[in-house]
């Protein structure tokens, strides 16, 4: 199984063409398979300052790899994500999983990518963290899909349905269980197109625009102007983008 075949994300960004199917037997590009290179992958790790080496292979998802890599450079592994009771940890997609998932909403990833001047990776990694590769998505009281990949919030601004759902928030580093109402879309469509506005209209999140394929420029601002209360909600991100990338 191949994934489609995301543009380049070095230099300037460019808005990507749409979404190529590597052909079978061929080269892969854009995503490309999950089953990259492990040297290039362990070394641009080890260039990332973390002191160890995060094996995307191996049985291993981006989120248990990252949470090996801190245990083996003596930090503590870190909490779950911040909406830990809507959206499982990665451990439990496997790598046929993560390759299903980043097909199907590549489309999605790139219309918006192209809206918010980042690579198509950038937020299909995002989508993937929020979501659990799309194995724990936000759910109805009745069982149904919200759609809501991103775990956007429903403020007071929000015109549109809602859905109660419990969620796991920090303060002052302790995580602590709260029921938030989160935005409910009728299809995954809606739910890519209102992530873009989001971030576009947001003054919080202009310093996460325009940023082409920066993975951690990317994370960083998102987590600054507050998309999430976990401390370590950057560096998940910024793994998971790196992973992605590095598999094209």
């Amino acid at each position: 199984m191949r994934l489609p075949d995301f543009p380049s994300t070095s230099g300037a960004f460019a808005p990507p063409p749409l979404p190529v199917r590597a052909a079978a037997g061929g080269p892969v590009g854009g995503f490309g398979a999950l089953m990259g290179s492990v040297r290039q992958e362990v070394q641009r790790f080890i260039e990332s300052g973390s002191g160890a080496a995060m094996n995307p292979l191996g049985g291993l998802s981006p989120q248990a790899a990252w949470r090996r890599a801190q245990q083996a450079s003596g930090q503590a592994a870190s909490p779950a994500t911040p909406r830990a009771d809507a959206v499982a940890p990665f451990e439990g997609a496997s790598r046929e999983d993560q390759r299903a998932f980043l097909d199907r909403i590549a489309p999605m990833a790139q219309r918006a990518a192209e809206r918010l001047g980042v690579a198509p990776e950038l937020v299909a990694a995002h989508a993937a963290l929020e979501s659990g590769w799309g194995q724990r998505p936000l759910t109805a009281a009745d069982g149904r899909s919200t759609h809501n990949l991103f775990g956007i919030k429903a403020g007071g601004a929000w015109r549109g349905a809602a859905t109660e759902a419990l969620t796991t928030e920090y303060e002052g580093g302790q995580a602590q269980k709260t029921t938030q109402s989160f935005r409910h879309y009728d299809n995954l469509d809606q739910a890519f197109g209102d992530y873009a506005s989001l971030l576009r209209n947001s003054p919080r999140y202009q310093d996460a625009l325009h940023v082409g394929g920066d993975a951690r420029a990317f994370a960083t601002a998102l987590a600054r102007g507050g998309y999430a209360t976990d401390p370590a909600y950057a560096d998940k991100l910024t793994a998971v983008a790196r992973q992605i990338q590095g598999a094209r």
